[in-house]
């Protein structure tokens, strides 16, 4: 826990991830066409988010012979006032004889007063190179739109002005999400946990460590990088135009169960834009960081694989966006022959 703090202020800086009782669900508005269009352009079609205790999503069913591992896709952002009641999930924890859980941390080799020391340098990392200003960087095209979202979501941040388009992305998604009902930090983590505490299946970590062995140097070169992080910032101002309401109703899906609805949404993606800016930089080459997720998967894969081979029941947790599609686990897994269900199978 010492160098807690220090790393948890660089993975923010070189990051973008019982029966349900009533829903609270308002009717949707009409289509945008029909409402009037606001002062600053920005269209914003309100569906509106649920809240209150909500069933979350049936689990995904990965079958060898007798062996069974259960799956349950995470999302982010979440309904920031819902709260995740799974039956499903306590049941199946309840008999499990093992938890698959995985992570990706950025570790600092340095002390915990160092740590404290270098967290104004940190801070100080996000500001464009040569004290110039985000006017200065992006076109005057992404420029306007970039006030026009400001106005809305920050509001009159000054100090904002001088980050690097990344940072300045990252703080108006953050804002955006929020004004929006939603919350990109919203976990179904608490929940598993108090299973894991009640149940006590074994646990293991599938886990990729980044570590940062001289972080004041990497500060520092870091400081002096030019990052291609133009199309993060465009990207970021995209969804937060036009994509809102779709992560809002993909948020809504997840949220009540509705898998079919969540899967024919399109996905609203606005981190791997990012992480690209990030990865494909000399630094962060260096630092392995765009090997990371390969890695991850690998990794997650065998655990997946030890355990179907040997547990009746394991329960493990991924992203929606990495477990679906053809180059997602479940195909990954299918491909080894592996029966996959889908929950409303």
């Amino acid at each position: 826990m010492r160098n807690a703090m220090l790393a948890a202020t660089m993975l923010a800086m070189f990051t973008f991830p019982a029966l349900a009782q009533e829903t609270t669900v308002q009717p949707q508005p009409q289509a945008a066409t029909q409402q009037a269009m606001p002062e600053d352009g920005i269209r914003t079609v309100e569906t509106v988010v649920v809240d209150g205790e909500q069933p979350g999503p049936g689990l995904w069913l990965v079958r060898n012979g007798q062996h069974d591992l259960y799956i349950l896709g995470t999302l982010r952002p979440l309904p920031a006032n819902m709260q995740w009641q799974s039956a499903q999930v306590e049941r199946v924890l309840a008999g499990a004889q093992e938890v698959i859980r995985m992570r990706l941390q950025i570790s600092a080799d340095v002390g915990y007063l160092k740590g404290l020391l270098l967290l104004p340098r940190m801070l100080g990392a996000r500001k464009n190179p040569d004290g110039k200003s985000l006017q200065e960087v992006v076109s005057p095209q992404s420029y306007a739109r970039w006030q026009v979202l400001k106005a809305r979501y920050i509001g009159n941040d000054r100090g904002v002005e001088k980050w690097r388009p990344l940072f300045a992305a990252q703080e108006l998604y953050k804002a955006a999400m929020k004004k929006s009902g939603l919350d990109n930090a919203k976990s179904v983590g608490p929940v598993i946990a108090k299973a894991i505490e009640a149940h006590h299946p074994a646990v293991t970590v599938v886990e990729e460590v980044i570590l940062i062995k001289d972080p004041k140097s990497v500060l520092k070169e870091w400081s002096k990088t030019t990052v291609d992080d133009l199309a993060c910032f465009d990207n970021a101002m995209r969804v937060i135009e036009s994509d809102l309401d779709i992560m809002r109703a993909r948020a809504n899906a997840w949220a009540t169960g509705d898998m079919a609805a969540l899967q024919a949404l399109p996905t609203a993606a606005q981190a791997e834009v990012c992480i690209n800016a990030i990865s494909e930089t000399a630094i962060g080459k260096r630092l392995g960081y765009g090997n990371a997720q390969r890695n991850l998967k690998a990794k997650w894969l065998a655990a997946a694989e030890a355990a179907l081979a040997n547990n009746t029941v394991t329960f493990a947790t991924l992203d929606i966006s990495d477990m679906l599609g053809a180059n997602g686990y479940l195909a990954a897994l299918k491909a080894k022959g592996y029966t996959v269900i889908a929950p409303d199978e």
